[in-house]
């Protein structure tokens, strides 16, 4: 008799008819399952001061074109009117500021001041919690950024 089987099988586990241990175990893995669904996607709240300098790595969320992405959640008004600036010194950046649906909103490459700086205008018609998505242009590109959200106002 191998190891396994000689030692006393104390466990009710086993003891139950292999319907209800069957839906057991299934309730018990369906449960982890969404649990470490919800654990593997969390973009970061940009904090209050609008400001955020950080590192993008091969340990962020995969964009399947060979790069990285990063995302940020921003809680957004009707009638908000941002400039969202985007740079770093060590890869060429993309702001994507997708909708409460997942959507793109607005999407930059090269901010119109001649370098790989990302710059993008955004006038907010429908309130929500919105992401921005920082990513290295071609999928090329790691390094630390700095992300910037200035909320303009009226005149």
């Amino acid at each position: 008799m191998s190891k396994f089987f000689s030692r006393p099988i104390r466990s009710l586990w086993w003891r139950l008819p292999v319907s209800v241990s069957a839906a057991i175990a299934g309730l018990t893995l369906s449960a982890s399952v969404a649990a470490a669904q919800s654990a593997l996607y969390s973009p970061i709240p940009v904090p209050s001061s609008d400001e955020v300098t950080d590192t993008l790595s091969n340990q962020d969320i995969p964009t399947g074109f060979g790069g990285y992405a990063r995302d940020y959640t921003l809680n957004l008004e009707s009638g908000d009117y941002l400039v969202i600036d985007l740079a770093s010194s060590e890869f060429d950046t993309i702001i994507t500021m997708l909708a409460p649906d997942g959507s793109t909103f607005g999407e930059n490459d090269d901010g119109p001041d001649g370098t790989t700086n990302s710059m993008l205008f955004v006038r907010v018609v429908d309130g929500g919690q919105y992401t921005l998505r920082v990513t290295p242009y071609a999928g090329q590109g790691e390094g630390e950024f700095n992300l910037k959200v200035t909320r303009l106002r009226p005149i």
